[in-house]
């Protein structure tokens, strides 16, 4: 039993991250049906300009606020730069340049910073708790609660505000939105720096955890699409639900069955959603009239 716990423990620490991961995923999907794997580069970025930064004599809070708004910054900038030119083009195009775009995030971060993994002190210490036979740090909590927080807000972005409203409205029909009057461009800048600045806050609660480097940005985008697809692509409470799922197998498959078989999980996911149910837990099934 108390090895079920800790397992559960570190599950959900992990899949609450690849769920920050799948909710940014969820923000740019929602205004533009466009998937964009450079997701995971905004985590890394998070957290490795938040230990250049806290290295560099900044409090820890200044540092990580400073790495969310510039990461922020590149979000917006990927659209303007990459996104809005390839306007009108299909969208495996768009996917393919935010491939090449994760790919030029990550070089540059190579040559930037180095190749070195880098940590960061925890926010509340390091004495763990133990709960139900289990431990659990300090930090874990941090994640989760980031996780659940940006969800809440979220949810409430999409189903509460005129402006949630607008960006859903830019995914369905990008025309009608502007017959109507909603300024698109704004809208798909708003959608890329949210969707960084997600990314961002993840990078800066992981780290402390899990340490960062350069490289780390390619696998969490892998997860956080798995998470992604597993609740249902453009939902919130899929995201959330999917990430959370998606670490409690890895953690348990590495406990019970072999932890060489853990990085395989987000893949059977993937393979697992596309044959059985396509529009994820708890999206809905599409229909195009003809």
């Amino acid at each position: 039993m108390d090895a079920l716990m800790q397992f559960v423990f570190s599950g959900v620490t992990v899949g609450a991250v690849y769920a920050l991961v799948a909710l940014g995923f969820t923000i740019i999907y929602n205004a533009s049906d466009v998937v964009n794997f450079a997701q995971g580069e905004f985590v890394m970025l998070g957290g490795m300009i938040t230990v250049f930064a806290h290295l560099a004599g900044l409090p820890l809070p200044l540092a990580a606020l400073g790495a969310i708004l510039a990461t922020a910054a590149l979000g917006v900038a990927l659209n303007r730069l990459a996104i809005e030119p390839a306007r009108g083009a299909p969208v495996v195009s768009v996917i393919i340049i935010t491939i090449g775009a994760s790919i030029l995030i990550r070089g540059a971060a190579q040559l930037i910073f180095d190749k070195q993994l880098h940590g960061l002190p925890s926010f509340s210490g390091d004495d763990p708790i133990r709960v139900l036979g289990a431990t659990i740090l300090p930090q874990s909590l941090w994640v989760i609660g980031g996780a659940l927080a940006v969800f809440v807000g979220l949810w409430a972005f999409f189903t509460r505000t005129l402006t949630g409203k607008a960006v859903l409205a830019t995914s369905n029909n990008r025309t009608a939105a502007q017959l109507v009057g909603i300024n698109t461009g704004w809208v798909m800048t708003l959608a890329f720096g949210l969707s960084a600045a997600i990314g961002a806050l993840a990078g800066v609660l992981v780290t402390p955890i899990t340490l960062v480097s350069y490289d780390v940005g390619v696998g969490l985008a892998l997860k956080g699409f798995a998470a992604a697809m597993l609740g249902g692509m453009g939902n919130p409470k899929g995201a959330l639900a999917g990430g959370i799922l998606l670490g409690l197998f890895e953690a348990l498959t590495a406990g019970y069955v072999s932890s060489h078989y853990k990085e395989a999980v987000a893949f059977i996911v993937i393979l697992g959603v596309l044959f059985a149910m396509p529009q994820g837990l708890f999206g809905r099934a599409g229909t195009e009239r003809v």
